[in-house]
């Protein structure tokens, strides 16, 4: 009687068992969580590259965005007095002049939000392929202690990927010569 009745319950533990596989089985389609990597890529790792901070506020294709490209204190060497940028030609966005902007930024963290402190006035030209990006101060950007920040608000491209902007600045002296300040990857997913 006793070898039935363990029969009974090894099979009972099977057909639960099968009942529940299909809940079990769906429990991460319910969970649609990012899994956000540690790990940026760079097209060039060579030692002239520097890595500029940037914030983007969202990332989604076709979406309005904000993005942040920062000028730290520690990324100029003086005071600049046009700052340039290329774009990628794939970058398919609905950038236009009247929405970038220069500004003093404060850079969030933890439990603060970046966001512009003091806008800039600034001349800025856009060229006619949206590939290069030149921005005049009226006042020469200070080699102090405050970040900046180029901002861009536009709609996201339509198609997902990198997309690295380099940037020059022209420092205040008697080299009129634009030198590189570093690139940023945006991701669009």
């Amino acid at each position: 009687m006793k070898n039935k009745q363990t029969k009974f319950l090894g099979k009972s533990k099977i057909i639960k068992f099968l009942a529940l596989s299909p809940f079990l089985i769906s429990i991460p389609f319910f969970c649609n969580k990012e899994v956000n990597a540690g790990l940026e890529f760079q097209w060039n790792q060579d030692s002239g590259y520097r890595r500029l901070q940037w914030l983007q506020k969202n990332k989604e294709r076709g979406m309005r965005n904000t993005i942040f490209f920062f000028l730290k204190p520690s990324d100029r060497k003086a005071d600049l007095l046009k700052i340039s940028m290329t774009i990628p030609k794939k970058f398919k966005s609905t950038l236009k002049e009247n929405k970038i902007s220069l500004c003093q930024v404060k850079i969030g963290g933890f439990e603060t939000r970046t966001k512009c402190i003091a806008d800039i006035p600034a001349d800025i030209e856009l060229n006619e392929d949206k590939t290069s990006l030149d921005i005049f101060p009226y006042n020469p950007i200070p080699s102090n202690k405050d970040s900046y920040s180029v901002v861009f608000k536009v709609f996201n491209p339509r198609k997902t990927g990198l997309y690295q902007f380099h940037s020059y600045g022209q420092y205040v002296g008697k080299n009129a010569v634009s030198s590189y300040l570093g690139s940023s990857t945006l991701v669009i997913d």
